[in-house]
């Protein structure tokens, strides 16, 4: 049964953030190591011993796309798109284009920004199917301007992929889709085979062997973030239904059994009726054993003053995702810092930004919020900066420019600047 703390908790006490032992960093840097000595050979071993499938070919045909069509409800062809169209309005907004100054006579200065020219999704498969992530990690990458988006994703048994990720990928604009996953495709992405191409970032979320492929491939590519468990805040004050509350903290409890499921409260009734809604909500789910797992673990119910102690106490964990179950939640909102995604109002449950209303679902984790963002347009494009100088121009500075180079010590800059000036 989850713990309800009055009084108050420390910030460090109520998400579970400590480092664990490291155990599967030398099985995945065998893996990588195979992975870029053996090329496919080592995917198509690995596919075998790790998903029980046998493929002669790792890339997804048009014709297997066209059956996912058929495949799927025609129903929820349509539920993907409209959350496609979602996502895209909303990404929509955070293009940016560079600028060019002329500060003065023969100055000219600019940033350009630059589509990454080729980028690799990676989505979880096998015995789970998360089409979301698919569009939430492809739509701002085709909105940059990537130039090509790979996808990586584990097959079943048979050597098929989930008809709604064909799907989803096809919605979204994937270029190219892999039979693969694990950290063996994380290595594939990074370092290249005879079938898969190098990628310069590598995005989506996976199991504890993904996250540490993607740490470890770190730097011969750029990456999303290393993702932990999964976490939910609410703040919820006595007027709330506690049904609504404690299916909102199930949400999340059902991800991971380390996923960690808080409520902070200013009213102690709430509280109680929470505590009880959660034993009666929890064997009714498919899931109830992971929830359960999750919920005794890493679960709190924390009582405070007031409100805005409990906005303090956000702010201090930074959570994944935040609920505001409050009547004015507009009125917290300016005081909210730290938060990966933000859930305003009392029919704003977390699952309507997992899949449809639009923001990205790919939040930063432990703590992270302090200094990190969902992920965006902003993660797909790389920024150049241009200069140009006319000779009048640099003539009127060169002498400064050389007072830098002799204040510390590298006479060949001053000299290339001086240079020019000494006939």
């Amino acid at each position: 049964m989850i713990k309800i703390y009055e009084g108050g908790l420390k910030p460090e006490e109520i998400f579970d953030r400590s480092e664990e032992k490291n155990t599967v960093g030398d099985i995945v840097a065998d893996i990588i190591a195979n992975v870029r000595k053996n090329g496919d050979a080592a995917l198509k071993e690995y596919s075998a011993k790790f998903d029980g499938a046998d493929l002669d070919c790792l890339e997804v045909t048009p014709q297997e796309i066209e059956d996912a069509f058929a495949a799927l409800e025609s129903e929820f062809v349509e539920v993907i798109k409209e959350a496609a169209e979602n996502i895209r309005e909303f990404h929509r907004h955070q293009i940016k284009t560079g600028f060019v100054i002329t500060p003065r006579d023969g100055v000219v200065l600019g940033q350009r920004v630059i589509p990454l020219e080729r980028v690799g999704l990676y989505v979880p498969g096998g015995t789970a199917s998360y089409p979301s992530s698919v569009l939430m990690n492809c739509i701002p990458a085709k909105l940059a301007g990537c130039d090509e988006i790979v996808m990586v994703t584990p097959p079943s048994k048979d050597g098929s992929i989930k008809p709604a990720i064909l799907v989803a990928a096809k919605i979204a604009g994937v270029d190219r889709i892999f039979k693969v996953g694990g950290a063996q495709a994380v290595a594939a992405l990074a370092y290249s085979t005879e079938t898969i191409p190098q990628v310069d970032k590598i995005v989506g979320p996976g199991n504890v062997f993904v996250a540490e492929a993607k740490r470890q491939v770190f730097g011969t590519v750029a990456i999303d973030m290393i993702a932990g468990p999964s976490e939910i805040l609410v703040i919820a004050d006595g007027t709330c239904n506690p049904k609504y509350v404690a299916a909102d903290m199930l949400s999340q409890a059902e991800h991971d059994k380390n996923a960690s499921a808080v409520l902070v409260t200013d009213s102690l009734e709430l509280a109680k009726a929470v505590s009880a809604e959660l034993e009666v909500q929890i064997p009714q789910l498919s899931r109830a054993e992971i929830a359960r797992v999750s919920v005794d673990n890493n679960g709190k119910i924390i009582v405070v003053d007031d409100l805005n102690k409990a906005v303090e106490m956000s702010n201090a964990i930074a959570p994944e995702h935040l609920e505001v179950c409050v009547d004015r939640p507009f009125d917290l909102l300016p005081q909210i810092r730290n938060a990966g995604s933000v859930f305003l109002g009392k029919n704003c449950p977390e699952a309507l930004g997992d899949y449809f209303a639009g923001p990205n679902h790919t939040l930063p984790t432990s703590g992270t919020a302090r200094f990190s963002s969902p992920l965006s347009v902003d993660d797909f494009v790389k920024r150049s900066s241009f200069i140009s100088y006319s000779q009048s121009a640099l003539e009127g500075v060169y002498s400064k420019i050389d007072a830098f180079a002799q204040k510390e010590g590298l006479q060949a800059h001053g000299k290339s600047v001086t240079v020019r000036f000494e006939d």
